[in-house]
Formats: C-alpha cells, sequence, structure tokens
C-alpha cells in the first residue's frame, strides 16, 4: 500500500449531492459527502448495498444518466471542477482517470475479441497508434497484468476467460489509458477468494510502480482493510465516518461501522467433537 506524495490531490470531493430523479420523485441518493485522493493513495468508500457508494463514484465520472440526476457542490478531478463544467470529464475520462467496472462477466463486448476491445482504448489515448503497434502494445499490457500467453490470447473472445481473467483484462483497459487516477466499482465481487487475492495483489503492484491515486468501492471490509490509505463508511448517502483504515478497522467509533465489521465472518477454533462421523459406507469400506 503506497502512502501519497505531497502533491496537489488527484481528486478534491466538496459537499457533494446527487439527486435522482424517479417515478416517485426525486431522491437524494448522496448527500454532502466530501474526500481527497493523492497521487499513490487508495481512498475507499465502503457500506451496505443502496448505501451511495457507486453512484458517488458514477456521479463523479458523469456516468449517470444525463437528465435524471442533479449535481451539486464542488468535485474537482485532476484539478478540473466537472460540475461546475459537466463537460470537462469528458477531457480526461479514458485518458487521466480511467474506470474498472464492477461485472467483468458482463462489462466486455461479447462479439469482439479481447484484442479489438484493448486496441479502441489504446487507440483513445493515442488516436494515432497503427493497428500493429497498438497490438504490441496490448500484448504488453496483458503481460502486465498477468495473463498467460497475451500474444495467443489476443484474438480471443471474452468467453474463452475466465472471471478472474476477465477482471484481469478490464484493468488492462483502464491502464490503456495511462491514468492517473483509478475508479475501481467492485473489482472482485464476482470473484473467488482465491481470485480476488491475485486481483488486489495486482492493484496494488501496479500502484506502487506508476504512482496512480485509487477510488476503491467495497462493500467488502477484508477489501478495504488489505488495500486502502483512509476509509469512509457510507450509509444513506452520508459518511458516518471517516479515518485511517487502522483506526476503522480496529477503533471503530460508530455503530453502523462495528455492525459492518461484526458481519464479516471469522473462523472459530477447530473442535474435534464436533466433526461429522464419517458416511455407514465408507465404515464398512475400512473393516
Amino acid at each position: 500500500m503506497s502512502r501519497p506524495s505531497e502533491t496537489a490531490p488527484l481528486l478534491e470531493v466538496e459537499d457533494l449531492q446527487i439527486e435522482l430523479i424517479t417515478e416517485r420523485g426525486v431522491v437524494r441518493a448522496v448527500d454532502g459527502v466530501g474526500f481527497t485522493i493523492a497521487p499513490g493513495e487508495t481512498v475507499t468508500l465502503i457500506g451496505e448495498s443502496g448505501s451511495g457508494k457507486s453512484t458517488t463514484a458514477m456521479g463523479l465520472l458523469r456516468l449517470l444518466p444525463e437528465g435524471l440526476a442533479v449535481l451539486s457542490g464542488t468535485a474537482r478531478v485532476l484539478g478540473r471542477d466537472i460540475i461546475a463544467d459537466p463537460k470537462a470529464i469528458r477531457r480526461i475520462r479514458g485518458r487521466g482517470v480511467s474506470l474498472i467496472p464492477q461485472d467483468p462477466m458482463t462489462a466486455l463486448s461479447p462479439v469482439h475479441t479481447i484484442g479489438h476491445q484493448l486496441g479502441e482504448a489504446l487507440r483513445l489515448r493515442h488516436p494515432g497508434l497503427s493497428k500493429a503497434d497498438a497490438r504490441a502494445r496490448g500484448i504488453e499490457l496483458l503481460g502486465r497484468v498477468r495473463i498467460p500467453r497475451p500474444e495467443t490470447r489476443w484474438g480471443a473472445y471474452p468467453h474463452q476467460f475466465s472471471g478472474g481473467m476477465l477482471q484481469r483484462v478490464l484493468i488492462a483497459i483502464a491502464l490503456a489509458a495511462e491514468p492517473e487516477l483509478l475508479v475501481a466499482d467492485e473489482p472482485t465481487s464476482a470473484l473467488d477468494v482465491t481470485v480476488q487475492a491475485g486481483v488486489l495483489d495486482l492493484l496494488m503492484e501496479l500502484q506502487e510502480r506508476t504512482g496512480i491515486g485509487i477510488l476503491m468501492i467495497t462493500h467488502d471490509l477484508g477489501v478495504a482493510r488489505l488495500v486502502s490509505d483512509r476509509i469512509h463508511v457510507m450509509r444513506g448517502g452520508r459518511f458516518v465516518e471517516s479515518g485511517p483504515v487502522e483506526r476503522i478497522v480496529d477503533h471503530p467509533a460508530d455503530p453502523y461501522t462495528r455492525g459492518l465489521l461484526a458481519a464479516v465472518p471469522t473462523l472459530g477454533p477447530w473442535d474435534e467433537t464436533t466433526r461429522p462421523a464419517a458416511p455407514a459406507t465408507a465404515h464398512r469400506e475400512t473393516l
């Protein structure tokens, strides 16, 4: 886990409010949150489903439906106020800022190869890039995110990859933008525990090497504890508790945070007396 350097923040959010227009009226999904992210720092928004954490991230990237989401407050992304000037995010999204979407099984087009989709991301960042150069850079990126035999997987389709490998492809596509800020929206929620560990290790290694800032969105305190510098606990569109990861996890002050920690399953001591008996058929075979 990298520590931030003494430079200008990559992201500055002050009194952010997001109102969603629904059939039942206006809903305030995010209510006055504020935080910053410095280079080399990982800041995590954590909370249960519906707490507003993903809405916050999508709002900052201006990916909420136009006309159905109203943003107010201040949000500077790489120095540009994307609320005062909504079009400003278009100049840096896919360039200085990248998104790792939530579900690797549905985030990619099933009818285009991995190489086609990664190549498009590379040419968005470098419009003059030739097809051959895009392929060379793309294969290098796939290797960086630990895709085995990347030169042979360039022409493969998403259905030919496992969920963990697809998540690595999404990270490669995000890195094609050479971002300073990476937004990771539940990047491990659809993966098993072993694959989760590999993906998180990859993200931390990339951060160590490149110094990118990461906004992590998760409901998993285990993930937050592993990767975060600071945590903001979110409930009902507001931050109920904020602070360094060690204090939030080891000494939570808010009852909601304590409830989240209490909900994390733990392994108890092994008790020989509770071990189930072997099936009768298995017992007979040993006689």
